[in-house]
């Protein structure tokens, strides 16, 4: 009897340290991926005039190595539709979009019922530069190497944002499903 419990006191003692260094080499691993969020050039209000150029987003070398725990401030989120579409449709009303001057082309941003989706248009080829949904929406993002699709989604409700420049220039279509 007491052999049987000096076994199960070893394996007890075993398996407690096995599990205490597997907790903390996979806690040390994860806590050296955390980063801060890109921050999002800046987008004027639709109407204001666009700054001439745009600063440079700080390198990763001068962030710290440990994220912040405050919360980043978020933009106010825009007012949505209560009406719900009968059926699809595939075109809305075109989001004015806001162009700021950076060196690889013009930043837009495109405001729907969504969310907002912000985009770097260079002369061949574009760059998500932030998407954010809207106060109960969600959001996904697909990207290919000539398109990227934003969908806002919230029920059954969608709003694609959808940026293509396989056969010219970038061109952005907002759609509501």
């Amino acid at each position: 009897m007491r052999r049987g419990l000096v076994h199960v006191l070893a394996w007890l003692l075993a398996t407690g340290a096995a599990v205490t260094l597997s907790w903390w080499g996979v806690h040390t691993v994860l806590a050296g991926t955390a980063y801060e969020p890109p921050r999002a050039l800046p987008v004027p209000a639709a109407g204001s005039s666009a700054p001439e150029t745009a600063s440079a987003p700080p390198t990763p070398a001068a962030s710290p190595s440990r994220p912040s725990t405050a919360e980043p401030a978020r933009p106010a989120p825009t007012p949505t539709s209560t009406a719900t579409p009968a059926r699809p449709r595939t075109s809305s009303p075109t989001p004015t979009p806001t162009p700021t001057a950076t060196a690889s082309g013009r930043v837009r941003s495109y405001d729907t019922d969504g969310g907002r989706a912000v985009f770097d248009l260079g002369p061949a080829d574009a760059t998500l530069v932030s998407a954010t949904p809207g106060a109960g929406w969600s959001m996904q993002v697909w990207k290919t190497a000539s398109w990227i699709r934003v969908e806002f989604v919230r029920g059954a409700d969608r709003v694609s944002v959808f940026c293509t420049w396989h056969d010219g220039p970038p061109r952005v279509e907002v759609g509501t499903y």
